[in-house]
């Protein structure tokens, strides 16, 4: 039998279930990433499961998202991480070293290998010929636990790439037609496997950007195959050694189809706020800016930076503009340094931020109220940027850096000057030391959690009730993202240890009186929300399910749900539920109280249930798509009950 890439590697690694797209399947899991702003409950996950050792190839502990150290919780949280990663006998990359994604394919990517995060971008690393996928944080605990990771088997998408490049269109040009074309859920359950001649003209750090973004398709995960522009890159990085090819059989076949081709593409921009609301830049040239931001994992490479650096050398940015520039690696910088790039930004009057997330997820450069952001980001959700009432538009760094100039959008092939050739270095700078290796296990021994004041454990959560009354605290409507859910940003990412004080933030940006109500209807048996499609679209962050669980809710009924997120809920013991009519939504209003009884047992009967509008003489259909093994998790009030139950027997 012929396999794609994609096949190949989920078939190397399942250890439970069929290959049939929609069926649950266990994989076996190589390696880990977590970062700081999902790490520091993964690791409370795991002290409170009582692991005592990571039983991957390779686990690392990324601190990139909360730098900035305006008072002593993000520090005192770094600290904890680094004793985490020494008691649990992970990497640990300190801050400043870089992203976690672009490092991560730095320094421990390897072709043929499981990646699993707790960060929805971890799909970026599928440009090595991995399976990356991003999942909640208690997901990657019991990866690290040596537990097999379950999903829902996806379908494979393949992209046939043909042809090259144009002058001012680059690979975040690939993956805004991308968008384009399917929209911010046409990925849901599948993975996009790329393929075909174009591939050679684009090199790996390219790829990484078109994977990156596949969280904003809704994907499962992005492939590329293993072939020898994964070597040259290997090699470049010292880790020559560690390659191996990988590439689909001939007459492999894929569910989908699409073709790219790379010669017809244009520059692009994501409007205001969705990352799939996609035009040709010629269509909003003009439009004022206020800012240009050009780093993040979404555009982390070298040739990223230098390109723009050529394009402001020997200029100046537009009066009243804010070129921001944010390196994605320690080993990055240094090169962009050596070769004149950080020069060049500099007399061009551009900001060099230090090596990190900041912006992208809304830790400092938040722009100026009413005013248009320019972004080479991968999300531009409502108020992610850290302003409320944000203006945020995504785009290649050549678009970025050209509108910088003119301080307007401006479709880059107007530039009015030759495009510039980037040369890569000769020998770009390894660091070794950007990620700590793992101490010994008898060293292990000798560490303990360093917990600052502002650490909490985990509360206990309670079991699923077979019978409950649950107000309507809030009914949304489509694409509600996780950001929505619960922001992140400098003002609640250092609470994200302390989950009673980040609960205060939850659906803060739909409605501020949520908490309030939320905390009143708790002691009264909790509360129920509706939502339209797509919800918990974006960030895989837990706390988005983890804190609405804290304040009491129970049920989320929706017209269809975002994969991680959907996993998350269910994860920690909220009860996921979809419509089976999609025009039921407009059958329940925000206040009604809807009735569930015998609840636990219709769950295991089928898939399918009724759910009574009290007062209204209504019933309305839902059905859940829990597997035994998930419905078992829900019963318990979450995978950390169930754990320590399966420990204690």
């Amino acid at each position: 039998m012929s396999y794609n890439v994609t096949q190949k590697l989920i078939k190397d690694h399942l250890v439970e279930g069929e290959m049939k797209p929609g069926s649950e399947i266990g994989l076996n899991i190589d390696q880990t990433l977590t970062q700081d702003a999902t790490g520091t409950m993964v690791m409370l996950e795991l002290e409170a499961m009582g692991i005592d050792r990571a039983k991957t190839e390779a686990s690392a502990q990324y601190v990139d998202h909360n730098l900035i150290q305006e008072d002593s919780k993000n520090p005192d949280d770094h600290l904890f991480l680094e004793s985490a990663a020494k008691k649990f006998g992970l990497y640990y990359s300190r801050p400043g070293n870089g992203v976690s994604h672009p490092v991560h394919m730095q320094r421990l990517a390897r072709p043929g290998k499981t990646l699993l995060g707790s960060d929805s971008h971890t799909c970026a690393n599928g440009c090595m010929g991995m399976l990356a996928i991003g999942a909640g944080g208690i997901d990657v605990a019991m990866a690290i636990a040596g537990e097999p990771f379950h999903v829902k088997m996806p379908k494979v998408w393949g992209v046939k790439v043909t042809g090259e490049l144009p002058d001012w269109v680059s690979a975040k040009d690939v993956i805004l037609e991308m968008l384009r074309r399917h929209g911010v859920k046409g990925g849901v359950n599948h993975v996009f496997e790329y393929y075909g001649p174009g591939l050679e003209k684009l090199s790996a750090m390219d790829r990484h950007v078109i994977a990156n973004m596949g969280a904003e398709l809704g994907a499962t995960g992005t492939v590329f195959p293993s072939d020898e522009e994964t070597k040259n890159y290997m090699t470049q990085e010292g880790r020559g050694d560690e390659w191996i090819e990988l590439k689909a059989d001939d007459g492999a076949e894929y569910d989908r189809h699409d073709e790219i081709n790379l010669s017809e593409l244009e520059p692009l921009i994501a409007k205001p706020s969705s990352p799939g609301n996609v035009v040709p830049v010629s269509e909003v040239e003009g439009e004022p800016i206020y800012q240009s931001y050009i780093g993040s994992s979404a555009n982390p490479g070298y040739r990223d930076f230098a390109i723009a650096s050529q394009i402001v050398e020997g200029r100046h940015i537009a009066e009243g503009i804010s070129l921001d520039l944010n390196p994605t690696s320690r080993q990055m910088l240094i090169d962009m340094s050596k070769n004149g790039h950080i020069a060049n930004f500099l007399q061009a009057g551009a900001r060099l931020h230090q090596a990190g997330c900041n912006g992208c997820i809304g830790m400092g450069q938040a722009p100026a109220t009413g005013r248009n952001s320019l972004r080479t980001t991968p999300r531009n959700f409502p108020g992610r940027s850290g302003t409320k009432e944000d203006s945020v538009f995504l785009c290649s760094p050549e678009t970025a850096a050209v509108s910088a100039l003119f301080g307007k959008i401006t479709d880059p092939r107007n530039a009015g000057f030759d495009y510039p050739k980037v040369e890569m270095p000769d020998q770009p700078t390894v660091d070794t030391q950007l990620l700590e290796r793992p101490v010994s296990e008898d060293e292990s021994k000798n560490y303990e959690l360093v917990k600052g004041p502002n650490i909490a454990s985990i509360p206990e959560m309670d079991e699923l009730p077979n019978d409950m009354e649950l107000p309507v605290l809030l009914k949304m409507g489509n694409d509600i993202s996780t950001d929505e859910i619960l922001a992140g940003g400098a003002r609640v990412l250092p609470y994200r240890s302390n989950l009673p004080e980040i609960s205060k933030f939850t659906f803060e940006i739909v409605d501020e009186t949520y908490y309030d109500r939320a905390m009143e209807a708790r002691d009264d048996g909790g509360h129920a929300v509706v939502g339209g499609t797509n919800y918990g679209q974006g960030s895989s962050r837990e706390h988005a399910a983890l804190a609405p669980r804290f304040l009491g809710m129970k049920v989320a009924i929706v017209q269809d749900f975002a994969r991680i997120h959907w996993q998350n809920l269910a994860n920690f013991g909220v009860l996921p539920l979809t419509f089976v009519n999609e025009s039921d939504w407009d059958e329940i209003s925000q206040g009604d109280t809807l009735v569930f009884s015998g609840l636990r047992d219709k769950i295991r009967e089928g898939n399918e249930l009724e759910v009574e509008v009290k007062g209204k003489d209504k019933k309305i259909k839902v059905e859940h798509a829990l597997s035994e093994r998930q419905i078992e998790i829900m019963e318990t009030g979450g995978l950390i009950n169930w754990v320590k139950d399966r420990l204690e027997k």
